[in-house]
C-alpha cells in the first residue's frame, strides 16, 4: 500500500510503498476513500520541515536543550546519529479520513468488515489503509457521503470549541479566523441557534462566510470593527469569542478581549499566542479557556489506545461522542460542507495539493485527497535485490522505536543477514528496511516470527508485548533476544520458563550493563572465593505520572521496567543468584514506587544495596557503583570513570559505553558458534523473579521475600 510521508530533515514528501499497519487489540483496519488535508496544522508542519537546521533550532528551543544534554551523556558522535535518525525518518501526515473497514481485531465487537466509517487521530493518515483505535472511529449512516465524512476530525475540533464556549440558544458568538475550521464553526453555531459574527483578514474568507449564512461577516481591517459588533449585540458585546485563527500575533486574543461582554468567554481553538493586554480581561472578568482538540480523551492513551471510555453521565462529550455528533449533523443535513471543498486531488497527486497550500497560488478552503480503491494492495514489502545467502544468522526484528534505532540496530550492523523487520507504523517499517538492508518489512510480527529464513529473533517492542512475542519465538524454534523486561507478571515468567525448557532455543534479555568495558574490568578484579558487597545508586530522574511506563498493564512500572537492569548487574558481579529481597519505597501520593531502597541477598553470602531515586537532579550522573571485596574496592561513575583501591589500583576515564554493542555481538557469536547464550537463562529468570519479589516486599512494607523456597 502507499502512504504519504514527509522527511523531517528537509521536508521532502513522497508516496512511499509500505506494508499494512499492524492490527492490534482494540483497532480496525480501514481502506481510505477520502482524507482531508488540514491546511493550517499540516501546512505548518511541512513548512517547518523545509527550514534549515539553524531555523529549526530557533523554532524548537526546548528540543535543542535536550540535544545538548544528550551530547553530555552520549557524546557528540552518538548524539548526532540519534538526531539524524529522527530527522531522516519518513513522518506520517494527516489525521482525518473516511473509508471502509477491511479488518477488525478479535476483541472488537462494535465494528464489522464492510462498515463505512470516519476516523481521526495520529494514525488516521494519508494512506491507502490505516489502523485506527475504536474510540477514534465512528460508523456512518448510508446517507452520509464518505467525502464529507472525511471532515469529521476537524468538525469535532470545531464542536469541542463551541462546547467550551458554553453558549445558549439566542446568544451571540464571534469567530476570529474564517479558514476551514472557522467556517465549520460558523455552520455549527447556526445549527445550535447562536447568532454568529465572523472576522478575518482575508476578504475572500469573509465573503465565503456570508454565503454560508454567517449573520455578520467582517474584515479585520475595518476601523469601526468594535463599534459594529457592539451595535449588533445591543451595546453589550458578544457572549463569547472562539478563536480559530492560526498566527504568531497576539491580535486575535487582544481583539477577543475588546469584543466580549462583561463576564464573557474567550475560547482558544487555533494556534495563537496567549499573551494579551490585561485591561479588558481584568475589567470585564473574562474567562480564557483552552479547547483540547476534539474533546476529552485526546492525548489520554487509556482512552485513545486502550479503548477505555469515560462514564457517559460524567463526561457527556468525549472525542468519540463529538465525532458521532458531527456525523449526525451531516446525516440530518444541518450542515453542508460541499461549498467548503474547493479542491480534490487524486492520492497520487498529493504533493501537488501541499504545494498549493504552501504557495497559496489560488484560494482554497477544504482540500481532499481521493483514493483509487480498486488498486491491489500488498500487505508486506519484499526487496528481491536484497536476497542474501550464506551461513550468517538470519535476523528478524520486531519493533524499532527510538531505542531500537539508536542502540540495537547500530549494534547489529554487519553481524548477520538482515531478513525481516516488523513495526506497528507502516512508514517506520519501510524506513528501517531501507536504512538497514532488510529483505522484507511488514506490520505483522507473526510474519517475522514464522519466516523460515529468520533464525534469530530480536524483540524491541513495548513492555506489555514482550512475553507473548518471546513465547511465540521460542515455540517457532527461534533464538530470542528481547529487550528488558522479559515479562510483566509472574505467570508470564512461568510460561516462558516452561517453553524454554521444552525447546532448544537460546533466550537472552538485553541486560547490557554486564558487557560494559568498565564492568568487565571490575569483574576481573573479583575473586570467586569470597562474597562481595555492592552499593549501587541510580539517579533515575522524574518520569511524568501519565507516562506509559507507570501503567502496570503496559509498562509494568519502573521497577519491572528498569530496576531489573541493576538487579542483574549485581547478580553478575556477585556471581550468584538472588535468594532474598527486601525493599521500601518513599511515600508517594501517586504510588509510582520509583524512589526506593532495595537490599538483595545472594546464595554465596554476597549482599547488595540498590537505591533508585526519581526525585533527584539531572546534573548528577545517573549511575554510581561501589564494589567491595577482601580489602579491595572498585568505584564506577556512570560508565565514564573507573577507580580501584587495593591491589593493582586503577584510575581511568573514557567515553560512556554501557555495553549495547558488546551484548549483541556476544549473543550472535554464540548463535554462530553453537554455544550457550552469554547470559545463562537461569540468570535471566532469577533477575526477573527478583524484580517481582521487590514489588511483593514493598506491598508488605519491607518484609523479606525469599526466592529459594
Amino acid at each position: 500500500m502507499q502512504q504519504l510521508t514527509q522527511n523531517l530533515k528537509d521536508g521532502t514528501m513522497q508516496l512511499l510503498e509500505v506494508p499494512f499497519p499492524a492490527l492490534t487489540s482494540g483497532t480496525v483496519l480501514v481502506r481510505n476513500h477520502f482524507s482531508l488535508i488540514s491546511a493550517g496544522t499540516e501546512g505548518k508542519s511541512v513548512k517547518d520541515a523545509r527550514l534549515g537546521y539553524i531555523a529549526k533550532a530557533r523554532a524548537r528551543k526546548e528540543e535543542v536543550k535536550k540535544v545538548l544534554q544528550a551530547v553530555k551523556t552520549f557524546g557528540l558522535k552518538d548524539t548526532y546519529r540519534m538526531v539524524m535518525n529522527r530527522l531522516d525518518a519518513p513522518s506520517a501526515l494527516g489525521y482525518s479520513c473516511a473509508g471502509e473497514v477491511i479488518a477488525v481485531a478479535s476483541d472488537v465487537r462494535d465494528f464489522q468488515v464492510g462498515d463505512r466509517v470516519a476516523c481521526g487521530g495520529s494514525t488516521a493518515n494519508h494512506a491507502e489503509v490505516v489502523m485506527v483505535p475504536v474510540n477514534l472511529c465512528v460508523k456512518l449512516d448510508p446517507n452520509v457521503s464518505l467525502e464529507q465524512a472525511a471532515y469529521t476530525t476537524v468538525g469535532s475540533i470545531a464542536l469541542q470549541g463551541i462546547r467550551q464556549a458554553d453558549l445558549r440558544l439566542g446568544e451571540n458568538c464571534v469567530v476570529i479566523g474564517l479558514g476551514l475550521l472557522g467556517q465549520i464553526t460558523i455552520q455549527l453555531l447556526r445549527a445550535a441557534g447562536v447568532r454568529t459574527i465572523g472576522i478575518d483578514i482575508d476578504e475572500r474568507m469573509v465573503r465565503l462566510a456570508e454565503t454560508m449564512g454567517c449573520d455578520l461577516a467582517l474584515s479585520r481591517r475595518l476601523e469601526q470593527l468594535e463599534d459594529i459588533v457592539a451595535n449588533f449585540t445591543g451595546g453589550h458585546g458578544t457572549d463569547a469569542v472562539i478563536i480559530t485563527a492560526g498566527t504568531d500575533s497576539t491580535d486575535p486574543v487582544d481583539l477577543a478581549g475588546a469584543l466580549c461582554r462583561k463576564k464573557g468567554r474567550v475560547v482558544v481553538v487555533g494556534a495563537v499566542p496567549t499573551g494579551f493586554k490585561r485591561p479588558n480581561y481584568f475589567k470585564k472578568e473574562l474567562e480564557l479557556r483552552m479547547s483540547c482538540s476534539y474533546g476529552p480523551g485526546r492525548y489520554d492513551p487509556e482512552y485513545e489506545e486502550q479503548g477505555l471510555d469515560y462514564p457517559y453521565a460524567w463526561v457527556r462529550w468525549t472525542e468519540n461522542r463529538n465525532m458521532m455528533a458531527f456525523v449526525e449533523l451531516l446525516r440530518s443535513r444541518r450542515i453542508d460542507l460541499e461549498p467548503l471543498t474547493t479542491h480534490r486531488f487524486d492520492f497520487n497527486e498529493a504533493k501537488n495539493a501541499y504545494q498549493l497550500i504552501l504557495d497559496r497560488a489560488e484560494p482554497f478552503v477544504g482540500v481532499l485527497l481521493r483514493y483509487d480503491t480498486s488498486r491491489p494492495l500488498k500487505t508486506r514489502i519484499e526487496f528481491q535485490e536484497r536476497k542474501k545467502a550464506g551461513s550468517e544468522p538470519g535476523i528478524g526484528l520486531v519493533g524499532a522505536g527510538s531505542f531500537g534505532q539508536n542502540f540495537l540496530l547500530p549494534a547489529l550492523k554487519g553481524l548477520g543477514r538482515m531478513i525481516h523487520v516488523s513495526t506497528a507504523r507502516s512508514n517506520n517499517a519501510r524506513n528501517i528496511a531501507d536504512k538497514h538492508g532488510f529483505v522484507r518489512c511488514t506490520g505483522d510480527a507473526s510474519e517475522v516470527i514464522n519466516d523460515p529464513e529468520v533464525n534469530v529473533l530480536f524483540i524491541a517492542t513495548r513492555h506489555d508485548t514482550h512475553a507473548a512475542l518471546v513465547l511465540d519465538g521460542l515455540k517457532a524454534g527461534k533464538d530470542v533476544f528481547v529487550e528488558k523486561p522479559l515479562c510483566l507478571h509472574p505467570d508470564e515468567l512461568t510460561a516462558i520458563q516452561a517453553a524454554y525448557q521444552q525447546g532448544q532455543s537460546r533466550l537472552m534479555v538485553g541486560f547490557n550493563r554486564r558487557f560494559a568495558p568498565m564492568i568487565k574490568k571490575i569483574k576481573r578484579t573479583l575473586s570467586s572465593n569470597a562474597p562481595v558487597a555492592i552499593q549501587y545508586r541510580i539517579n533515575a530522574g522524574h518520569v511524568a505520572a501519565d507516562h506509559w511506563i507507570h501503567n502496570p498493564s503496559v509498562g509494568g512500572g519502573r521497577i519491572v521496567g528498569e530496576v531489573c537492569h541493576f538487579v542483574d548487574l549485581c547478580s553478575f558481579l556477585a556471581a550468584s543468584p538472588v535468594t532474598q529481597v527486601s525493599a521500601m519505597t518513599m511515600a508517594d501520593p501517586a504510588n509510582q514506587q520509583d524512589t526506593l531502597s532495595i537490599t538483595l541477598g545472594f546464595a554465596n553470602g554476597s549482599v547488595a544495596g540498590i537505591t533508585y531515586f526519581s526525585n533527584g537532579n539531572k546534573q548528577l550522573p545517573k549511575e554510581y557503583l561501589e564494589v567491595f571485596q577482601s580489602g579491595n574496592v572498585s568505584v564506577m561513575n556512570d560508565f565514564r570513570e573507573l577507580s580501584s583501591f587495593g591491589k593493582n589500583s586503577v584510575s581511568e576515564k573514557g567515553v560512556q559505553d554501557k555495553g549495547h554493542k558488546a551484548e549483541v555481538r556476544a549473543f550472535l557469536e554464540a548463535v554462530r558458534n553453537g554455544q550457550p547464550a552469554p547470559i545463562p537463562a537461569s540468570d535471566v529468570f532469577n533477575a526477573t523473579a527478583a524484580t517481582f519479589a521487590i514489588l511483593e516486599s514493598i506491598a508488605t512494607k519491607g518484609q523479606v521475600v525469599r526466592l529459594d523456597q
